[in-house]
């Protein structure tokens, strides 16, 4: 952004379009003096953090709206600067006026995350808690919410500042040994660096597993619907949905393409992916829709392999057989309501007997698809609620890779000279301190210095 940063912004915090109430935010040095002037108060006894009712008077004299308002104080503020959050009644005009008289009286319209990034350089917060925003903001199941509020508050940087600590610890006591032969210093322990960097690989390591996790939460988990035509698995769409969003028929065959939609199974969101019947012998156009089939299948994260109950359970191509596994497949038996009694079946499949049409089963595969869904989580993810995006994650392979060269170095024989695994562990140091952006050299010597006394 290449806006001064002394600048004061505004801009509509809420959604457009009419709302009982609209959030107005205002941030830089003149908003003390801008609410004095719009509310005719003095400056000096203008109250702050105390929200107040009074007519917004816009430049040229006119009342514009009778509205609540809150003068902040910086640098106890989000974004370190002066604040000042007007509520106005939610009609799109009131807003647009109120805009505009601000605009008049010298703020500028805020850029895109620009009160965010206001904040990350004020100290207020890290990128990943700037991250955080965005994620809490489009977060569409209730494991998502989770994560984002747990890195909204920290979570993630914590680690991160655990494992720079880690790192940093390791290198004093190498940069010490580099820098410093002729001091009173302890004689060089290998074997205490060698520990050091592994612990710090494993939890970087660690922290990269979360990454696939949180593409899930982020963007759902797919979910494919398979099996052979008239199973049932259009009805199934439609009864986990709670609507017709799929085309059913006793004619075999009717799904022909995929359909996909979204659903909230319990704290999950899913990615539901109706998709054309395995035919034994399809016809032209059936047989392009198998095609696709397979392709969402090699990229399932769950496989509801829908069968009909009431007839054997039929073979699979081996292609397709081969992607089943107890960790993604859930065996739906489907029509259920046509038997005194399920059938018992000797698959290896976690199945789950349902009918469609009755609701019959339901809760329970709502039930096996969230244990499903839980167990994708890594330990870390599951612990903590942490889930790290394409960013972290790419940031934190390079770090890996830094440990991991270090490693193999400390333990080659003989040794790689110390300065080569120096230099591999500030690239790991440099890849972490990208991901909060809080790593610097001084911080380096404070821990070298501070650990050995050097200088006293």
């Amino acid at each position: 952004m290449s806006a001064a940063p002394l600048d004061t912004i505004a801009a509509l915090a809420t959604p457009a379009g009419v709302s009982a109430l609209a959030l107005i935010r205002v941030s830089g040095p003149a908003c003390r003096a801008l609410a004095a002037e719009i509310f005719g108060l003095p400056s000096p006894a203008l109250p702050e953090r105390r929200p107040r009712h009074a007519v917004y008077r816009a430049a040229d004299g006119r009342e514009l709206d009778d509205l609540v308002w809150t003068f902040f104080p910086g640098p106890r503020t989000a974004t370190g600067d002066d604040s000042l959050e007007l509520t106005p009644h939610g009609n799109p005009l009131l807003v647009q006026l109120i805009l505009a008289d601000l605009f008049a009286r010298g703020c500028r319209p805020a850029e895109p995350g620009e009160f965010t990034r206001r904040a990350f350089l004020a100290g207020r917060i890290e990128l990943t808690q700037a991250e955080a925003v965005m994620d809490l903001i489009h977060a569409r199941s209730e494991r998502a919410l989770v994560a984002a509020r747990r890195q909204l508050d920290g979570a993630l940087g914590r680690h991160l500042d655990g494992l720079i600590q880690q790192v940093l610890a390791t290198l004093a006591r190498i940069e010490a040994y580099i820098d410093f032969p002729d001091e009173d210093l302890p004689t060089e322990d290998r074997r205490l660096v060698v520990q050091g960097t592994g612990d710090v690989l494993r939890g970087t390591s660690r922290l990269l597993a979360t990454h696939r996790y949180g593409d899930l939460l982020r963007e759902g988990l797919k979910t494919v619907l398979l099996g052979a035509p008239n199973a049932g698995k259009s009805s199934l769409l439609n009864a986990l949905v709670g609507r017709e969003r799929a085309l059913v028929s006793p004619e075999p065959g009717t799904t022909r393409d995929f359909i996909e939609e979204p659903l909230q199974v319990g704290p999950h969101l899913l990615r539901l992916i109706d998709t054309a019947g395995l035919n034994p012998a399809p016809g032209d156009i059936e047989r392009l829709g198998i095609a696709k089939t397979l392709e969402r299948l090699a990229e399932a994260d769950l496989v509801l392999w829908v069968a009909d109950a009431t007839t054997p359970l039929p073979s699979l191509p081996a292609d397709t057989k081969a992607l089943l596994r107890p960790d993604n497949t859930l065996l739906v038996l489907n029509k259920v309501d046509l038997l005194p009694d399920p059938p018992l079946l000797g698959s290896l499949l976690p199945q789950v007997y349902v009918s469609a049409l009755t609701g019959a089963g339901l809760e329970e595969l709502r039930a096996a698809i969230v244990r499903h869904a839980d167990a994708l989580a890594p330990a870390l993810a599951a612990e903590e609620q942490i889930a790290v995006n394409a960013r972290h994650a790419d940031a934190l392979r390079r770090a890996e890779a830094g440990f991991r060269s270090a490693l193999v170095g400390l333990r080659d024989e003989p040794p790689r000279p110390i300065e080569l695994v120096s230099a591999d562990l500030r690239a790991g140091l440099d890849a972490l301190g990208e991901i909060a952006g809080r790593v610097d050299n001084e911080r380096m010597l404070d821990s070298l210095f501070a650990t050995f006394c050097i200088g006293k």
